[in-house]
């Protein structure tokens, strides 16, 4: 048999395309010829390859070789085809039948000893495996853990390419997977360790409960950083849809967890000022690569010293924000990663960030032009808006203990819980996914509620946009009040969260 068919997939993003590769070994000169778009790290494969199927003990064939990497018009990147390939030409020279080739994917990165070794983006690529149909895969034993997420799927791991050759003749299995295990939970920070500030500790328990942004102002020592990072901890448990595209991305970044791939809680990624936009929102050289932003997915993006962020990396941030997903062009496609997360912001009040506001040497411009740097539209965007103050006394003689994060996330459950079975026929989990007409239209409230909002309009407090997500708050409002509807209290609180003076 001289030409033979395997399958591979492509990763794209997050998202996944079968590609089908054929081995035709024909008459001419000895060499191989590799052709279908393939970078720079794929056109080595046929030299990975080849000394792969020697050092396994088999024979690469003495004439001419071809490999055609289909569709040939969409970049290939990566080394993932290297398994794929070896099966192929294997299959061409008749070395192995190719029956179970047929209907299976194979991935994995070739050693130039045969081994195989694992590579990115196994589960996105398993995924769309499973979703064009293909009813098995084989994948470097050390991605097993991740492979086994994909349910629906025979998934079966190799070592080296000699037990993919005896599993191909039916003289070997390969290595079956075992149960996913449990992700070990992170060391928990509890929101009872932060002093004081009701006011931002409400604004916390809001965002959580709807899906908010967030934006805390304040000087330093506030206790903004301890707020932020308590956040995921009032958030629900991702669902399995969720938790499987959480985890997608860190598949193709590379990141994600042998032992426990799952992500379970929500991530919590806090760049630090000094991170380029590329880093950010995605990019890189060639097709793009995920940034903070997606890695944040169905979890928190927090920005410290939001004001020390470059305005064209805050400013990246706006159309995210609207839309939930990067898209990133380039000369050889559009790459698209979901980037839907919640936004919080904190902030000093000026650079010198005195602890007590008297005693701060800064000009009126110069506070002006340090928090100018977040952007009208930019600020549009962020629902809540807390302005903290310093902390005096650390311990208020009579007081009651400030609530712990289990009781507060119960109350956070409950809220999201009759918000999801509110907007459960339109496919809506969190308030902040309603768009703005379903607010005005089919769930308007009425006039004598929305009063004090058509004012703030009308004399310009607020924006189109800024309107739509204060009936958001509201009804997340009316959610932790028990409320069925929200009421004109509810709306003229979340015009106090939109206020600007918090800036």
């Amino acid at each position: 048999m001289s030409l033979a068919r395997a399958r591979s997939v492509a990763v794209v993003g997050i998202e996944g395309r079968v590609i089908e590769i054929e081995a035709d070994i024909g008459a001419g000169m000895p060499g191989t010829k590799l052709v279908g778009l393939p970078d720079a790290g794929l056109r080595e494969a046929k030299d990975r390859v080849r000394a792969a199927v020697r050092n396994s003990g088999r024979a690469w064939p003495e004439t001419a070789v071809t490999l055609g990497l289909f569709p040939a018009d969409l970049p290939k990147v990566g080394s993932a085809y290297d398994l794929g390939i070896a099966a192929a030409v294997l299959a061409a020279s008749s070395v192995v039948p190719p029956d179970k080739l047929r209907g299976t994917v194979l991935l994995g990165e070739l050693a130039l000893d045969g081994r195989v070794r694992p590579v990115q983006g196994i589960l996105p690529a398993l995924l769309a495996a499973r979703r064009l149909g293909h009813r098995r895969a084989v994948v470097p034993a050390a991605s097993l853990p991740e492979a086994a997420l994909v349910d629906e799927l025979d998934v079966v791991g190799a070592r080296d390419l000699a037990e993919v050759v005896d599993w191909l003749r039916d003289e070997a299995d390969l290595v079956a997977p075992e149960p996913p295990a449990d992700p070990v939970p992170d060391t928990p920070v509890d929101l009872a360790d932060v002093v004081g500030q009701p006011e931002a500790r409400w604004a916390l328990e809001v965002a959580a409960a709807g899906g908010h942004h967030l934006l805390l102002i304040g000087p330093p020592g506030t206790g903004k950083t301890m707020l932020a990072a308590r956040l995921p901890g009032l958030l629900p448990g991702l669902p399995n849809d969720r938790a499987l595209e959480a985890t997608a991305v860190r598949s193709v970044d590379g990141s994600v967890s042998r032992e426990a791939p799952l992500v379970r809680t929500p991530p919590f990624v806090a760049p630090h000022h000094s991170i380029s936009t590329a880093a950010l929102v995605g990019g890189g050289s060639g097709l793009a690569a995920p940034g903070a932003v997606s890695k944040a997915h169905h979890g928190v993006l927090f920005l410290d010293e939001a004001a020390e962020f470059g305005v064209d990396r805050l400013e990246s941030l706006r159309t995210v924000l609207e839309e939930g997903e990067v898209r990133i062009a380039r000369s050889r496609g559009v790459v698209r990663y979901p980037a839907a997360f919640q936004l919080v912001l904190a902030a000093n009040p000026c650079p010198c960030a005195q602890p007590r506001e008297i005693d701060c040497t800064c000009s009126p411009a110069a506070r002006r032009r340090y928090l100018g740097k977040l952007s009208g539209p930019l600020l549009d965007r962020v629902d809540l808006r807390v302005r903290m103050r310093p902390v005096t006394a650390m311990r208020v003689h009579g007081a009651a203990s400030p609530e712990p994060t289990a009781t507060v996330a119960e109350r956070v459950r409950l809220a999201r819980a009759r918000a999801a079975a509110r907007w459960a026929e339109h496919g809506w989990l969190t308030n902040s996914q309603v768009p703005g007409p379903a607010l005005w239209r089919e769930f308007a409230l009425p006039d004598t509620t929305t009063a004090l909002l058509d004012r703030a309009l009308a004399r310009g407090a607020v924006t189109a946009r800024g309107a739509d997500r204060c009936l958001r708050i509201a009804w997340t409002l009316a959610d932790l009040h028990g409320a069925e509807w929200p009421g004109a209290d509810h709306v003229a609180a979340a015009l106090e969260f939109r206020d600007r003076g918090a800036v």
